[in-house]
């Protein structure tokens, strides 16, 4: 058995085990409006300040699509190097809920709007390759809130219609480390397209986890869906705590069921919230309100030209152009701001290049290093990336000695 696979099994009392892990993200599309109603989406709202006739299903109302929500989800098809559907269809999800005024949620089921594509997310032992199944668009739900009155729920429909692209990710992921990987890619490839802006504490970008065990060259096991993970850290905590629950549970005799969960961050514990639908419980049918969405070539070349660089191909440009390390080049373009940044430190603006490996090296160990240390990103750089460039020039000259480096390192503190 491979070197990398044999360290990802979790050792049990009575033996190996390996974990498989799929994904469903949910991802608010970046747009002013909902995706069947001109009501805002902005967040923060007033509770019920942001809902059109549409959105609570007062009688009458049709929907209408957003055609910016179906060219977001073109354009993070075409990044996810997926198949983009010309024909795909609207169905009706059928499930009552208090924060679903409709009775069932508008979304798409047989026909998505992008089909299968592909992720590559580096790790330490190599590049893996994880399958993207689909990707449709959804309207995400209202909210329940429970803290205002101490004997009722209230519910708040700003969020029901938002737009949701709702990734599905395959069996592909072996590890909880590979989980969070997987999901730091993602929301670099929606960020740099600029169709989600993957903030995950304005519930923005959110996962459901599929986790399952079993032993090494056996069929898979029972999985269960842990859902709305709110954060990269908690993704992998529940898939690690997940993961020797059901290995607790089969070596102790038990049988895993096929159901939904709940992560609780404070207990660092998966508990049972319900046995696990499957699709022919939500009566899906086509929404008889809306037609098939039908698109041309010609759209989607034409979206496909707005596509920026991406994660990938701007690192093998780094390695290729800069002479970087495959590791360093992975970190500085992991985020499109860290990138954009290090490019501006690294070319002039008469377009010479400055000692890529140096401004690497600076921006990497020296700034990046102190931002993290004190939980800042590079929007909290105290110096920016026009002046971090010119202190470059003067250190390679020899202007800035040993000495004065120290000091502007003590400034980065």
């Amino acid at each position: 058995m491979d070197a990398a696979i044999l360290s990802k099994l979790i050792k049990g009392v009575t033996g190996d085990w390996e974990v498989v892990v799929g994904m469903e993200v949910h991802a608010q599309v970046n747009s002013r409006s909902k995706l069947f109603s001109g009501g805002a989406t902005g967040f923060g709202a007033a509770p019920n300040s942001q809902v059109s006739l549409v959105d609570a299903a007062m009688p009458g109302m049709l929907p209408v699509i957003n055609e910016e929500c179906i060219a977001q989800a073109v354009r993070t098809g075409l990044g996810l190097n997926a198949q983009i559907n010309l024909r795909s269809v609207f169905d009706r999800k059928n499930y009552f809920y208090p924060d679903l005024p409709q009775g069932y949620q508008i979304s798409q089921y047989k026909s998505p709007v992008v089909g299968e594509g592909e992720v590559t997310v580096d790790m330490p032992y190599g590049a893996i390759q994880v399958g993207i199944e689909r990707l449709h668009l959804e309207q995400d739900a209202g909210k329940l809130i429970h803290d205002r009155h101490p004997t009722m729920s209230c519910v708040d429909l700003n969020r029901a219609g938002v737009a949701l692209m709702e990734i599905v990710s395959r069996p592909d992921l072996r590890s909880a480390e590979e989980a969070k990987a997987f999901l730091v890619k993602l929301r670099g490839i929606l960020r740099y397209l600029g169709t989600c802006d993957g903030d995950m504490e304005k519930g923005n970008l959110r996962a459901d986890v599929n986790v399952s065990v079993h032993r090494p060259d056996t069929p898979y096991g029972t999985r269960c869906e842990i859902k709305n993970v709110n954060s990269i850290r908690f993704v992998g905590l529940a898939v690690d705590y997940e993961a020797r629950r059901q290995i607790a549970v089969l070596e102790d005799g038990g049988a895993i069921e096929q159901e939904t969960r709940l992560y609780d961050a404070t207990r660092n514990e998966t508990r049972s919230m319900r046995n696990k639908e499957e699709a022919h419980d939500y009566r899906y049918f086509p929404d008889p309100d809306l037609l098939p969405l039908e698109l041309t070539e010609a759209y989607v070349e034409a979206l496909r030209h707005t596509l920026p660089e991406l994660p990938d191909a701007k690192k093998a440009r780094y390695a290729s152009a800069f002479g970087l390390a495959e590791y360093d080049a992975g970190v500085l373009v992991a985020e499109r701001e860290s990138a954009d940044f290090f490019e501006v430190v690294a070319v002039r603006h008469d377009g010479s290049m400055r000692d890529a490996k140096l401004a690497a090296n600076w921006v990497l160990n020296e700034l990046f290093g102190r931002l993290n240390k004190e939980g800042k990103n590079i929007s909290d750089s105290p110096v920016s990336a026009a002046q971090f460039g010119t202190i470059l020039d003067l250190i390679a000259d020899g202007t800035i000695s040993g000495k004065i480096q120290g000091a502007f390192r003590d400034r980065l503190d």
